[in-house]
Order: structure tokens, then sequence, then C-alpha cells
């Protein structure tokens, strides 16, 4: 009989245990995406404070409720040089303190009292007013916004509900003594600090864990003994997602995940070592206490803010150890495409971000190669037909790379405006490729008019020189239009587009009526007109940039 009833309560814990996970997983994407990348947007835009890193890292990790996804957000900031090894410190010891907030609201479940006002604080009270809003948002609202605040009501009631369905589970384990001789267990540090670190490694979430503990805390047979070196374990066991997370990364990302474990590590011996030190002596009654949620949320606070006040005044040595042990070996190569890090897939925003980034880089290396093979057709030097043409080349490994990473982000939940700025992109990388294959076209016309010495006439010449520079113009400004976003700038391209058509008609008439006449040879004609159609669809290609990107303005409102 007892073995059924332990069985089915044990069932219950875990089914209890599912839906926690569920709820937390639904609340974070919910609230990731309602940011919109907006939260680590400010994480770019870091000072070298370390106060301000610290409050920086605690705030975004409280909205987001996982100081996992901030420190492996920081992982891919510094591995694309986005952030420096060093201010990645502070926001990696404040992400600690900014995670302690889940303790907190779970703690809201185990309040007890007759009090009419106080009984509406429990979660059991207000969840299914905050279920019915949210499924009313998610299944009667258009608004991606309203959805998305929806998920997230959802997710904190299915949350709140497995957290309560956990306890409830556990309750009657408390006249079970083989289960609450488990639990005592733990009341060996050792012990209860392995347990912590490797049930946080799992689930690979250290607010999950602390709520299993604080629901395990509903049978009154998990002492403070037990409790205080599980929950020390918890913030090693969380290193975990950050460390796997910067496999395969550049050096310094490897560093930023070594810091988030250092830091974890020497608070967590300092703060066992100076309290059961003092506990020796003086014998903590409390220990003995049975512990509560309330209490778990306490000592997990304490411990984060007390390790963070201890050792920032040493994040420089956090810093040094994390080089000493990643040391520099042969100089990296340089990784153009940095920012185009997977780490940032989980918030689709902040991938675009990035992306929008690197396509700018493609846009100005497209602008300076135009500017290249224009430049060579009347100063032809020997190598510039090879230097446009590796040029192009390595705007085509953007066009490859981009393609390929705005792919794998549009395998992730994207808001409206998201999938917007995705297409454009995809458009845009394109037409800036066909502009770079265009310019190939026009070194190889370049190089083809210096081997052949021909005379051109003088008045054909300048005409060419002239169409060539309202090119090399338009072209950038496109690209600057495109990079600022600058609607008044792209909308000068369409004009510039259409007087670009015109001088390409009256080139081409003038062409054949001068080959007619003799007044050039066959060969200029054919220079002539070569270059006039590579001319056109570059003009071209420009108008069809910035007609995706005033679409796009148009259709988000930006």
């Amino acid at each position: 009989m007892i073995f059924s009833q332990m069985f089915f309560n044990i069932l219950t814990l875990v089914g209890g245990l599912a839906l926690f996970l569920y709820g937390m997983n639904l609340m974070g994407d919910g609230l990731t995406r309602l940011s919109g990348g907006r939260l680590e947007r400010i994480l770019e835009r870091l000072t070298n404070n370390p106060v301000k890193a610290v409050l920086l890292g605690a705030g975004v990790t409280a909205v987001i409720q996982s100081s996992s996804a901030t420190t492996v957000t920081v992982v891919g900031f510094v591995n694309s040089g986005i952030m420096k090894l060093g201010q990645a410190v502070g926001v990696i010891m404040g992400a600690n303190i900014g995670t302690t907030i889940t303790s907190w609201l779970l703690s809201l479940t185990g309040i007890e009292s007759g009090n009419f006002f106080v009984q509406l604080l429990k979660p059991s009270s207000f969840t299914p007013v905050l279920a019915i809003i949210g499924i009313i948002f998610i299944l009667g609202s258009k608004s991606e916004k309203r959805k998305d605040i929806g998920a997230i009501l959802v997710g904190f009631t299915v949350l709140m509900f497995g957290m309560d369905t956990m306890s409830s589970a556990v309750k009657p384990l408390a006249e079970v003594p083989e289960f609450t001789g488990i639990l005592t267990m733990f009341s060996n540090p050792f012990f209860g600090l392995l347990a912590g670190a490797v049930l946080t490694a799992i689930i690979q979430s250290s607010s999950a864990s602390v709520g299993i503990l604080q629901a395990l805390c509903a049978t009154g047979s998990v002492p403070y003994a037990s409790a205080l070196p599980i929950i020390m374990g918890q913030n090693i066991g969380t290193c975990v997602t950050a460390m796997l997370s910067s496999v395969g990364a550049g050096k310094n990302a490897k560093r930023a995940a070594l810091v988030h474990l250092y830091f974890n590590v020497i608070g967590t011996a300092l703060f066992m070592l100076v309290f059961y030190g003092i506990n020796a002596f003086v014998s903590f009654a409390f220990l003995q206490d049975a512990a509560n949620a309330a209490g778990i949320a306490v000592i997990h606070s304490l411990f984060n803010i007390s390790a963070t006040c201890v050792l920032l005044p040493f994040a420089k040595g956090l810093e040094k150890l994390a080089i000493l042990t990643v040391k520099d070996t042969e100089e990296e190569d340089t990784n153009e495409f940095a920012n185009l890090d997977v780490r940032f897939l989980e918030t689709p925003s902040l991938a675009l971000e990035q992306c929008k980034k690197t396509a700018d880089q493609m846009a100005y290396l497209t602008m300076g190669n135009i500017k290249k093979a224009l430049s060579s057709l009347w100063n032809y030097k020997a190598g510039d037909k090879e230097a446009v043409i590796n040029q192009e080349e390595r705007i085509d490994g953007y066009e490859e790379h981009l393609t390929e990473y705005l792919r794998q982000v549009a395998g992730h939940s994207l808001l409206e405006s998201d999938s917007e700025k995705l297409n454009m992109m995809l458009y845009c990388i394109r037409d800036f490729e066909r502009i770079a294959d265009h310019s190939c076209n026009i070194a190889e016309q370049s190089a083809k008019m210096a081997k052949s010495e021909v005379q051109w006439p003088k008045k054909t010449r300048e005409e060419m020189r002239n169409y060539g520079e309202k090119v090399n113009q338009i072209v950038c400004d496109t690209v600057n239009a495109f990079v600022t976003l600058d609607e008044e700038k792209a909308k000068t391209v369409e004009e510039q587009e259409k007087q670009i058509d015109q001088i390409n008609k009256k080139m081409k008439k003038m062409n054949m009526k001068r080959i007619k006449k003799e007044k050039c040879s066959p060969e200029v004609g054919i220079f002539v007109n070569e270059l006039s159609i590579n001319f056109e669809r570059v003009a071209d290609h420009c108008e069809n940039i910035v007609i995706s990107f005033l679409d796009y303005m148009e259709e988000t409102g930006e």
C-alpha cells in the first residue's frame, strides 16, 4: 500500500515537474519575443562601468527569467567581439542576482493566511484569472504583441500549477521514512553540493532546480542543513549551459564561460568555508529547522548578492584567471562572420540585428568593389582585374553565410516585423552579390581595353566616364541608405535609376550612330555596349535594394 502510494505520488511529482518546466519555457519564450531583442541590445551598449554592468545583467535576467540565456548571449557577444571580456564579467555576476527573482515568485505558493487580501497573493487565487486573460489574448487577438503577453500569462499559470502539483505530490511523502532519509542525507555539505550541481546541470536551469527544491520543502522534511548546500551546488550546475555554448567558439568566448564558472565556484567555496567555519564554533540552530519556499528564496538571493559584492572588486582577477586558463597561442584568424553566432538564434530579433551588421559590411565591400572596377577603366594597372575578382569571391562568401544563417533564423518563431526584416535582407544581399558580379564584368572589360590599346574618341570617353560616375554615385547612395535605413536617401536612388535608364538609352543610340558614321571603331562600340549593359544592370539592382528596403519600412512602420 505504501509502495503504491509512493509510486503514484512520484508519478504526479514528475508530471508537475514537466508542467513546471514547460511553463517556464513558455513564459521565457514569450518574454524574449516581447522584448524583441531590445534587452540584449542594451547589453551591447555597455560602458566599462562594472556596477552598471552588474545592474544591467541583473535587470535583463530578471525580465527574461533565465541567467543561462543571459550568460549564453554574453558568450556570443564576446565571441563576436561586440563585448569585451572585462565588460562580460559584471554582466555575468548580475545575471546570477537577476535569476533569484524566480525563487521569490515561486515562494508565493507557500503563503498561508486566513486574510482575504493575503490569500489573493497566492498563485492559486490569481493565476486562473491570468490564464483566462492569456487564452483570450492568444485566441482572440491578431496582435503579435498581445499573443506574446498571452503566452507569458499562460506560461506563468502553467509554471505555478506545476509548482502546486509538485508540492501536493510530495506532501504525503513526508510520512515515508525512506524518502525523508534521502533528503536528510544531503545535510552532508559535499553530497548536497553535488546533488544541486548535478540536478541543475541536467535540466540546465538554476531557477527550475530551485523551484524543485522549494516544492520539496512542502513536505516539511527538508532542513536548512540540506537545502543550503543544494542551493550552493545549483549555482555551480547552472554554469554547464554557458560552458557547452562556448565549445567551438573563440578563446574570448571560452574565457567568458570560464569567468561564469570561476565566479560561482569561488563564491560557493568562500561562502561554505566561512559559513561552516563559523558554524563549527557557533552551531547555527536554524539549520535543523524545516526549510520553506521563502527561506530558500532568501538564501538564494543572499548568496548571489554577497558573492557579487565580495568578488566584484576582483573582477580583473577573474578575467586574468580565465586568460591564464585559455592562453594565447598563435594569433587567431579574424572571423568576418563572427556576428552570425548560433547563440543568438534563440533570440531571433537579436540574430537579425547581427545579420544586418554583417550585411552592412557586405554592402560596403560591394561599394568598394564597384568603385575599384570603375576606376580601372581609365587608369588600368596590373592586378586590378584580379583584385576585383578576389573581392567578389569574398562578397560571395558573405552571401552564402548570410543566406544560411537567415535560413536558420527562419526556423525559429518570428514576429511579423522580424519576418519582414528577414525577407528584406535576403532580397538585398542577393542584389548586392549581383552588383559585385557586374563589377567583375566591368573589370574584365577594363582589362580588355588596356590590352587592346584602342583609341577612344574624346567625346565618347568623356560620356562613358560621366556614366560611370553616375553608376558609382547610385551604388554609394544605395549602400548608405541601406546601412543607415535612410528613407529619403533611398527615394533619391529611385530617381537616379530613372536618369541612368535615360543615359543608357542615349548612349546606345549615340553608339550606333557613331559606328555607322565611322566616328568610332567597332571595337570601341562593343566596349561601350558591354559597359552600358553592366552599368544599367547595376542601377537596376540598386533600385531593387531600395524598393525592398522601402517596402520593409512601410510594412513595419519603422
